[in-house]
């Protein structure tokens, strides 16, 4: 029988388990350094740099590493106001036969390239509202704000992968298609030329055989839908992109259409997380004649609960489970599997979703108490284990946990509507805590994607952005951290030894910048099993810090 533990019943007839939801107490820090200079626009870095590499670099390790995220935060005198806003600066590191190079240039993106023949922010980003033409009469200014908004091409998210070609992503209809070796945009792709969706998250999940599955809005007189988008592996032809991505389900929503930035996929499923960060449609369609930026147009709104959607991914279908859980709020998911007919997701999550206006980039560059104050305002992250049972029978008891999986306390309870509420393991011991919390995870994902597995490596965050690299075992909840006193590191890349299957078998990558200007940056290389370091290639280039990033092998 499914194992019981303590319960205390709510006021509203639903049981939820008082054992392992403990409040999680991040201790307030004082005197943080300043980061402005790792939030502050920079040139760009064409011709190739040798790195002066210290320690080695494995001799199996062969390929790029490339890394994306804002690297430009104005144009003439209009300054970008949101650190999500700036121009995407496109990294690239080299490792050959433990030599390493870097280089780095600006997507040529329509965007950058308007902006930067009028000198000034003419498309709109998520944060900043472009403002009319200052060299128009007040009445053509004033009728240029019932123009649609044209939406921006400056994909500063992601690398992604379909059939094989590299595209770098944000979260709208459009992405740019890079020769990853000269780090030249090579084509503009529109989602909404090939399928109904107004946009798809950077965050796809790949099948073994090259097949992507991802996830995107669509708007119309009906509703809006959440919709699960696959691409198929190969070309038919040489020159396609996302020819033949097609929508395998539609998750019509009821109220308010959520924010995502990421989901869940195992071998058979796609798990969506309907999470209480609401989107205004009204106020995006009216943005421009309010003067107000798309961010203004979502909220986080703790009255509702978050919600788990789960579909099967072969025929498209949505299972009838209701799953909900304590509003939360995640933007990656580590990683998900299949085990005694549940689904176990791993997020890192949120207990308040207000984040989004912290990214504002008066605040991350501020110094002092402010900067203090901003960052002991913020909400942690934490990552968290939910199990939903898919098989539930409808006399299946109420108030009991349906979960049968001894190794974990999440647990899955039957309401009397039928719905299941679910209450999270925490996957992390409590010195995680004086981490900061984890976010940016990642996991060997060739190997264990979709698969039980034991580890995964994100950023630790005792600051705005990460300052320590973290291994987190959760099966016996154990951490290994790197750290190195004013430095910052980026969001870790598993690289698997060829040859292994072991599950840490291989080395973790990540990109170390630091705001003092006589330290250089580098590119580090751990032994993902130790977390111990083997060498770094010291860079003198000033780099911001960026997002996400991917290794190919050459």
């Amino acid at each position: 029988p499914p194992h019981q533990l303590p319960k205390f019943k709510l006021e509203r007839g639903s049981y939820m388990e008082n054992t392992h939801q403990k409040k999680v107490i991040v201790s307030k820090r004082e005197g943080l350094p300043c980061i402005a200079p790792l939030l502050t626009t920079v040139e760009e870095t064409p011709q190739i740099v040798a790195a002066r590499v210290r320690g080695h670099f494995p001799d199996w390790l062969n390929g790029y590493l490339l890394r994306i995220g804002p690297g430009k935060f104005e144009f003439g005198k209009d300054k970008y106001n949101h650190w999500f806003d700036g121009m995407a600066l496109l990294h690239q590191f080299k490792i050959e036969k433990g030599t390493v190079t870097y280089r780095s240039k600006f997507l040529q993106s329509d965007t950058y390239k308007a902006n930067s023949v009028h000198d000034r922010i003419v498309i709109s980003e998520f944060g900043t509202l472009a403002l009319p033409d200052p060299c128009k009469s007040i009445f053509e200014r004033f009728m240029s704000k019932f123009e649609q908004l044209a939406m921006t091409d400056n994909t500063n998210v992601n690398y992604v992968r379909y059939k094989g070609d590299y595209y770098i992503s944000t979260e709208t209809n459009f992405m740019n298609k890079v020769d990853i070796e000269t780090l030249e945009k090579t084509e503009k792709v529109d989602w909404s030329k090939f399928i109904a969706v107004n946009g798809a998250t950077a965050h796809p999940h790949y099948d073994p055989d090259g097949t992507a599955y991802n996830m995107g809005n669509s708007y119309g007189p009906h509703g809006s839908c959440y919709n699960v988008i696959r691409v198929p592996p190969e070309k038919v032809d040489l020159g396609e992109t996302i020819h033949g991505a097609q929508v395998v389900c539609s998750i019509a929503s009821k109220m308010k259409p959520s924010y995502y930035h990421s989901f869940g996929m195992t071998r058979n499923y796609i798990i969506f997380i309907e999470q209480p960060l609401k989107m205004n449609l009204w106020r995006i369609v009216t943005s421009k004649i309010r003067g107000k930026a798309f961010s203004d147009a979502i909220s986080w709104e703790p009255q509702y609960n978050t919600r788990f959607h789960v579909v099967d991914k072969h025929t498209g279908q949505l299972l009838p489970g209701m799953y909900y859980s304590k509003p939360f709020v995640t933007f990656h998911q580590i990683n998900a599997f299949e085990d005694q007919g549940c689904v176990v997701i791993d997020l890192c999550c949120q207990d308040n979703g207000e984040n989004l206006e912290i990214y504002q980039l008066q605040n991350l560059r501020k110094a002092g108490e402010g900067l203090d104050q901003v960052y002991n305002s913020a909400a942690k992250s934490f990552p968290r284990r939910f199990v939903l049972p898919l098989h539930v029978s409808l006399d299946a008891p109420e108030g009991e946990n349906l979960s049968p999986l001894s190794y974990s306390s999440a647990s899955a309870v039957k309401q009397a509507d039928g719905k299941i509420w679910c209450s999270y393991e925490n996957l992390h011991p409590e010195d995680l805590e004086e981490q900061g919390g984890v976010e940016f995870p990642q996991i060997n994902y060739g190997q264990f994607s979709g698969k039980k597995y034991h580890f995964f490596y994100g950023c630790g965050f005792r600051h705005l952005v990460g300052d320590s690299l973290i291994k987190v075992d959760v099966v016996n909840k154990t951490l290994k951290v790197w750290r190195e006193d004013g430095f910052y590191p980026s969001e870790p890349v598993f690289v698997p030894v060829p040859g292994t299957n072991e599950e840490d078998g291989g080395v973790i990558l990540s990109v170390v910048i630091t705001p003092n200007q006589n330290e250089s940056n580098f590119l580090l290389v751990l032994d993902a099993k130790n977390f111990e370091e083997l060498g770094r290639a010291e860079v003198p280039v000033q780099m911001p810090y960026g997002f996400h990033g991917t290794f190919v092998n050459i």
